[in-house]
């Protein structure tokens, strides 16, 4: 083979652009080659030079899955930040350890899959650890700031490559790869599209990944919003990479397409570029590629525009010009500065809820520390290993001294007694390596299995007590005396072998299962129950093991002696990241596990100076009544203890907000698969009972004083200024919040909706002069009716708070617009999912391509309406356009029905319309009403005469 000569191949000049050298390198590749690329694991040419290539990085608050790396709080604490350049500067460190991590293993990649911008919409998401914030201004702010971080300052090279996880309208785990988001325009444009937008034309985007679930009935992998909106945002080549195992649920889950082929080639029209499928083997990928070709589903020009964006990412990150890489010896792992930034980062999460003045505490407190998170720093499926490790417990000693704190776990210390009078014993395992799970790092941690080198569960007389913890619903783990987790390895035995429960599948957690006098155990990972045999404890289907519980102390005992012998109390509880909501498990209620709520309420008991440290992934519904403090931090990595120790010592004032909504009660929340925020009433933004706490808010050890509100509308843009000052004693920073609402709106608009908002530091007395500058189109809405924005004529009122609900000044500006005009339905009809109003409709597909059509949701007739439609001086026939079978009743201003339409027969299909015809007559402006019954799909209402 001939050797390659740099100097006369213009791919591998770096004084020509990248486009041309993309065209060159292009040209250079063989269809082969090309398809090869469009795998997640590209092959290296070697007969170019061309190195091999992996998209994706898992990066979200630190480097993940591959061993060893700083640990910042997780997304949703760096939300409750409400500061972007702190989050820039996470990003950064996160940047630069991915590049000296990569430097020693090429494993790491550059091809970052981070930040997740879908919106906080419900608290019961499984996920919502991952995101930033219910809202879509506050997310956008804190994701570009974080891509920021992760591309690096240089103008041309990128230090990573960011990809916006999870595209589009995702919030539920629930048979996440087969329901389908019904998502109106309105709700499409003004919220779930935003978060992506704004942070796209930033521009510090490579690209993004489509979620596993479908949108008005179509998978997000074959979307066409890929290219209608996502690649209008920006000129820069995006590259689209799928999530994991979604290009092949596209037939065998969703069942949308019948082969692999067409589904693989229709992926690859709608703009994916690059397939994660059967993890290192691209086999079955090529081969679909390939016999799509084969069937001309596919062109060689298809495959060269997503061959062209992924080369696209790999010039920008430097691959080709490793002279010329700016990055390429930057890394920096583990210093001084990223331990501090992960300090600062998990200080500034922490939210203070409510305090009647226990906060902060005195130097000679005596404290006592207690609940099932008390002395846990707990990892989620997105971390990386702990270098370093704070729990609340530690950084009391640290910062109190160890000799003022008390400590009390609170689990439940059991034995089990089997049916033959013989307890449950875990065995010495002398010699025996501690091993922490991921610290060697893997492609693809879902694949790591158990340990089998440590002694199986027995049997004896007088067995080993297990400390047991039941973290809501009947999920059990059980612990031994040295520290670690029963867990099942492959072989079905039993063993104490897992540092902390985790891992895709579960394996650490069990359930008691009342059977006669006694329980079964079973263990969840495989659904078998525990038993007992010659050669150890193992799980099977058959001969479970029926045993008695026999406490020897539950944890409500130890909480209350410990309460009672200290000044103040702190009950840290929260959630286990891999336990009851996580990804692939939405929660199902805002209420905490009842051990947890039985130990809140035995250190109540036994002192009223208790005090609660939420630390959570998500909201909870607690009653904060009797507590004279309530504080909430989201699982703060590796500083998380210290962080929490130097606020209730008073080192640092709390000043992180809430980035979503807290709900008092599960009655409060919306179905989960209800995706419209405007008329389910969803979010701080609609949201219109009495919230347990507001979006925005949090509370500090400072007062502020808020006034001089101006508001002066100029070309494009009003321009808001007011001040706040520190009224305090203490320095302290201030998250001050800027809203709008429309005073009048002729649609349903936010309650109120944040425009901007800023965090700054005062000193004691201090004044800060605070000004933004809004631009017009923050007042927009979607108009569906012109199937565009448009700012609506009239009043807003400007409002200055300290969060959604604490407003301290107010203020109105009036607006010019345009004005609203009747839907010009003799020209346009009605496009059905264009509606106002809507009860029990969802969205779905038109066509498998494009376009929208509407359907009752179940088997009660759907209603729709349309509001100010102008029939001009008369119509007399209407048209639909319907598939599948049914009925069509429409009626104006809600009368009587003017028209009944159905099909004479069912269609072929739900994707073979007709057009049915009825005389009508209508004139002048009137609101119409659609009624459908019946498996109908409705896609366009058309008049005329």
């Amino acid at each position: 083979m001939t050797a390659h000569t740099p100097s006369t191949e213009p791919f591998r000049d770096p004084q020509l652009p990248f486009a041309k050298r993309i065209d060159d390198l292009l040209s250079r590749l063989t269809p082969q080659e090309k398809t090869a690329f469009l795998h997640q694991f590209a092959p290296a040419v070697e007969r170019l030079g061309v190195a091999a290539f992996r998209t994706g990085q898992e990066a979200l608050h630190g480097v993940a899955w591959m061993g060893p790396a700083t640990v910042f709080p997780q997304a949703v604490g760096l939300g409750a930040t409400w500061n972007p350049e702190l989050v820039r500067r996470v990003g950064d460190a996160v940047s630069k350890e991915i590049r000296a991590m990569r430097a020693k293993d090429d494993r790491v990649g550059l091809n970052v899959w981070s930040p997740t911008v879908n919106l906080l919409r419900h608290p019961l998401w499984g996920r919502n650890e991952e995101g930033y914030s219910e809202d879509p201004k506050l997310t956008s702010a804190i994701a570009t700031a974080y891509t920021h971080g992760l591309r690096g300052e240089h103008p041309t090279y990128w230090r990573t490559a960011p990809v916006l996880k999870h595209w589009l309208a995702h919030n539920n785990e629930t048979d996440r790869s087969t329901t389908s988001s019904s998502v109106r325009p309105r709700v499409l444009h003004e919220y779930d599209l935003r978060a992506f937008r704004d942070t796209v034309e930033a521009g510090a985007v490579a690209g993004v990944m489509p979620a596993y679930n479908l949108v008005n009935g179509r998978p997000n992998h074959v979307s066409p919003y890929l290219s209608e909106h996502l690649r209008t945002w920006t000129e820069e080549e995006l590259l689209v990479c799928s999530d994991a195992g979604a290009p092949s649920n596209l037939v065998d889950s969703e069942h949308y397409f019948d082969t692999h082929e067409e589904a693989t080639a229709a992926a690859l029209v709608a703009g994916v570029d690059s397939f994660t499928d059967h993890g290192t083997d691209s086999s079955q990928i090529i081969g679909r590629l390939r016999g799509a070709l084969e069937r001309g589903l596919l062109t060689e020009s298809d495959l060269d525009a997503a061959v062209r964006r992924q080369l696209s990412v790999r010039f920008r990150l430097g691959e080709f010009d490793p002279s010329h890489d700016p990055h390429d010896a930057t890394g920096a792992f583990d210093t001084p500065a990223h331990r501090a930034l992960a300090r600062e980062a998990a200080e500034q999460a922490i939210v203070l809820l409510k305090n009647d003045g226990v906060l902060p505490l005195a130097p000679d407190t005596r404290i006592a520390v207690v609940g099932l998170l008390a002395d846990e720093c707990k990892l989620d499926w997105y971390s990386g290993t702990l270098i370093h490790r704070s729990t609340p417990l530690e950084g009391l000693y640290e910062r109190f001294g160890a000799q003022r704190v008390e400590f009390a776990e609170g689990v439940d210390l059991v034995r089990l007694r089997t049916s033959t009078g013989a307890f449950l014993h875990v065995p010495a395992a002398e010699g025996a390596a501690d091993e922490v799970r991921g610290a060697e790092g893997a492609l693809d941690p879902a694949l790591l299995r158990g340990r089998t080198d440590l002694p199986v569960l027995t049997t004896d007389a007088a067995g080993t007590e297990l400390a047991l913890a039941d973290w809501g619903e009947g999920v059990l783990t059980l612990r031994a005396p040295d520290g670690r987790y029963l867990s099942v390895a492959d072989d079905g035995c039993l063993r104490a072998s897992a540092d902390q429960p985790g891992g895709w599948f579960v394996q650490e957690t069990f359930r008691l299962e009342p059977h006669g006098n006694g329980h079964l155990l079973k263990h969840l990972g495989t659904g078998r129950h525990v038993c007992v045999s010659a050669d150890g404890v193992k799980v099977a289907d058959e001969d479970p093991e029926v045993f008695e519980l026999v406490v020897a102390e539950r944890g409500e005992e130890a909480v209350a002696r410990a309460a009672a012998a200290a000044d103040v109390v702190v009950v840290v509880a929260g959630n286990d990241p891999y336990i009851n909501g996580r990804e692939t498990e939405d929660r199902t209620t805002l209420r905490l596990p009842e051990q947890q709520e039985r130990l809140l309420r035995a250190a109540r008991a036994a002192n009223p100076a208790t005090m609660l440290a939420l630390v959570a992934a998500y909201p909870y519904a607690v009653d904060p009544a009797e507590l004279p403090a309530v504080l909430w931090t989201a699982h703060g990595g590796q500083a998380a203890g210290t962080a929490l120790a130097r606020v209730l010592a008073g080192d640092v004032s709390p000043a992180g907000r809430l980035p979503q909504t807290w709900y008092a009660d599960d009655a409060d929340l919306p179905g989960l698969l209800d995706y419209d925020v405007i008329g389910a009433r969803q979010t701080y933004l609609y949201f219109e009972g009495t919230p347990l706490f507001p979006f925005g808010h949090g509370l500090s050890y400072a007062s502020f004083g808020y006034g001089d509100l101006t508001a002066r509308v100029g070309d494009g843009a009003v321009r808001v200024s007011f001040s706040v000052t520190n009224t305090g004693d203490v320095t302290a920073d201030e998250v001050a919040q800027l809203y709008a609402r429309a005073v009048d709106a002729s649609v349903p608009r936010p309650r109120r909706e944040l425009l901007d908002h800023r965090r700054v530091t005062l000193a004691p007395g201090e004044t800060a002069e605070l000004g933004f500058d809004v631009p017009l189109t923050a007042f927009a809405f979607w108009d569906v009716a012109r199937d565009r924005w448009r700012v609506e004529p009239g009043g807003y009122e400007l409002l200055a708070g300290a969060s959604s609900e604490d407003v301290r000044l107010r203020t109105t500006v009036t607006l010019d617009g345009e004005p609203a005009l009747p839907r010009a339905v003799l020209a346009t009809g009605l496009a059905a999912a264009g509606f106002d109003e809507q009860r029990g409709i969802a969205i779905v597909d038109r066509t498998k391509v494009s376009g929208d059509a509407v359907t009752p949701a179940g088997p009660e007739p759907g209603e729709l309406v349309y509001r100010a439609c102008d029939f001009g001086r008369g119509v007399s026939q209407v048209t639909v356009e319907v598939a599948g079978e049914g009925t069509v009743e429409l009626s104006l201003d809600g009368g009587t029905a003017l028209a009944v339409l159905s099909p004479a027969a069912p269609t072929s299909g739900p994707y073979d319309y007709v057009s049915l015809g009825a005389s009508i007559a209508a004139a002048g402006v009137h609101d119409v009403h659609l009624r459908l019954r019946g498996p109908l799909r409705l896609a366009h209402v058309g008049f005329s005469g």
